[in-house]
């Protein structure tokens, strides 16, 4: 009787793995068809981590094996949108349910539906400066042009990136250096061992949220699991120094630096006593590991979101040599006898208009973080057009940013293009729009069009009372390199054999398009393929 048993436990279980996510789907597909909305049936849970770290190797597989293209391919896996943009909503709505075993998942394609949901966030919460980038990309582009070609874009744009955010958060200040250039055997830059470290950590975020740090150093782990805990200890190391330096200079009443770190050291230093120690009485501040955490965020959102909205930004001024002239001319315009890496940003930002287009231009076609929300654990309503629909509870409410984006129905017929000037209007001709308007004292009748608050199709920083609170930190750092970049220099794909500087560009592009799709973020994931030349003017 008991060997009876034993051989049916593993049936029972198998079974049950068959049964439960068939049950589940059951039953979110029941309460998907009740909002009438359009659904769509997928076998994996979008979200589930194990999923995200297979679901493009499965999709592309799949896609090999005869009657391999459906919905399956076309929608379960990460980056999807980038390849679909619109489409999906225009053949079957703005609003359609991804309906999985483990949730629903709302795609919405609404402009005046996703404010409303950024602007009730108790009702849809989320699920449970410039001198130093003008000086960096200077040291870029004197780097880039020394070279017949470059194939490090990506590489060398996150150096940047990285020391622009570790003057921001630490207050420190470091030499650029390019992929291939060696460090001094007598050095004191200890950004080139951050930055590895930092890099490892992003690269591999979703293997280190699965497992925990502590987990990772298992000697029969794999060697690239084991890095990763190497890269934690660094990371970890460098914050416990710049936070205990910045802690000691304050606790003496010294001359700190402006920087995230002083002010989150600042908050930190509520919670202690005049002992210096912490006590239940002193609890209104933040702890140590809430420091950490917040620099860990910035450096995220910061460093790894900006390069890679840099690192296409820069391949599609690559493909575009009329706006590359197009932003020179402003650049020169309004710092003419003026050196850029002196420039202060109150004088410089504001007048940079073309180049703040090419910001959100490269943003609207490539937004590198899309936040999604959620019902919580309530049914809630939400307007539709002329309808009212009740979206069910534990519903992942996600705006379809790079639908938004792209509908002709905002962006009109040219909406997958790369067009820069979309975003700059005449002064005399948009007289009733000046609380949108940013206008540029280099050219008196150009303006910046700011997409409004409420019911825009653009939200590349999000929206709402939470929009990104370092979107115009990254607008500063993206115009900043523009100008150290293009104020003297142009950029062009080397043409591969046989080709012509058109066909190069093309080719460029249509690598852009293709190679590029999400891993933590959206990113170009081969941008060592996009081989760049750059010249003086």
């Amino acid at each position: 009787m008991s060997f009876s048993i034993l051989l049916l436990a593993p049936t029972v279980l198998c079974v049950g793995i068959v049964l439960y996510p068939l049950y589940s789907l059951a039953i979110n597909y029941t309460a998907a068809r009740k909002t009438g909305l359009p659904l769509i049936i997928l076998p994996f849970d979008c979200g589930h981590p194990l999923w995200l770290i297979i679901d493009r190797k499965v999709a592309q597989w799949v896609r090999r094996v005869p009657f391999g293209s459906g919905t399956f391919t076309r929608f379960n896996w990460r980056g999807w949108e980038i390849w679909d943009r619109f489409r999906a909503h225009l053949e079957l709505g703005d609003a359609i349910f991804f309906v999985t075993p483990g949730k629903n998942y709302l795609q919405l394609c609404d402009a005046e539906a996703v404010s409303e949901i950024f602007q009730r966030r108790g009702d849809f919460p989320r699920p449970p400066e410039s001198t130093e980038s003008i000086q960096q990309s200077t040291d870029l582009i004197n780097y880039w042009s020394s070279k017949p070609y470059i194939n490090s874009v990506a590489a060398d744009t996150r150096t940047v990136s990285l020391h622009v955010m570790s003057g921001a958060i630490f207050g420190k200040s470091y030499l650029f250096r390019g992929a291939d250039e060696a460090i001094p055997s007598d050095s004191k830059d200890d950004s080139s061992n951050y930055g590895k470290a930092l890099k490892t950590i992003l690269d591999r975020c979703i293997p280190l949220v699965i497992l925990g740090r502590k987990n990772l150093n298992n000697p029969w782990l794999p060697k690239k699991l084991r890095e990763l805990h190497r890269a934690t200890l660094i990371f970890q190391a460098h914050m416990t120094e710049a936070y205990e330096s910045e802690k000691m200079v304050m606790m003496r009443n010294g001359k700190v630096e402006n920087n995230l770190m002083t002010s989150l050291v600042r908050a930190s230093l509520a919670n202690l006593d005049q002992k210096g120690t912490t006590s239940e009485a002193h609890q209104e501040g933040l702890t140590e590991e809430e420091v950490y955490g917040n620099v860990f965020v910035f450096n995220f959102a910061g460093h790894d979101a900006t390069a890679n909205s840099l690192v296409i930004g820069i391949c599609l001024l690559a493909t575009r040599p009329d706006i590359q002239d197009w932003i020179a001319e402003e650049i020169n315009a309004v710092l003419s006898g003026i050196d850029s890496r002196k420039s202060p940003y109150e004088t410089t930002f504001r007048r940079l208009p073309r180049c703040l287009a090419v910001v959100f231009e490269t943003v609207r076609l490539y937004t590198a973080v899309a936040i999604a929300k959620s019902t919580g654990a309530s049914p809630r309503t939400l307007s539709l057009g002329a309808n009212t629909v009740v979206i069910p509870k534990n519903t992942v409410v996600i705006p379809n940013y790079s639908a938004l984006h792209t509908h002709p129905r905002y962006w009109g017929g040219d909406s997958l293009k790369f067009e820069p000037s979309r975003w700059i209007v005449s002064s005399s001709s948009e007289s009733s729009s000046k609380d949108h308007l940013k206008s540029s004292p280099s050219c008196p009748t150009e303006q910046l069009k700011e997409p409004p608050n409420r019911n825009s199709p653009f939200v590349g920083w999000s929206g709402g009372a939470r929009s990104c609170p370092g979107r115009k930190f990254a607008q500063v750092e993206f115009v900043g390199v523009l100008v150290g970049l293009f104020r003297e220099c142009k950029v062009a794909p080397v043409p591969l054999n046989g080709e012509d500087e058109e066909s190069a560009r093309a080719r460029l592009l249509e690598q852009i398009e293709k190679d590029t799709g999400m891993r933590l973020l959206l990113q170009m994931l081969h941008p060592e393929k996009a081989v760049l030349a750059w010249s003086r003017r």
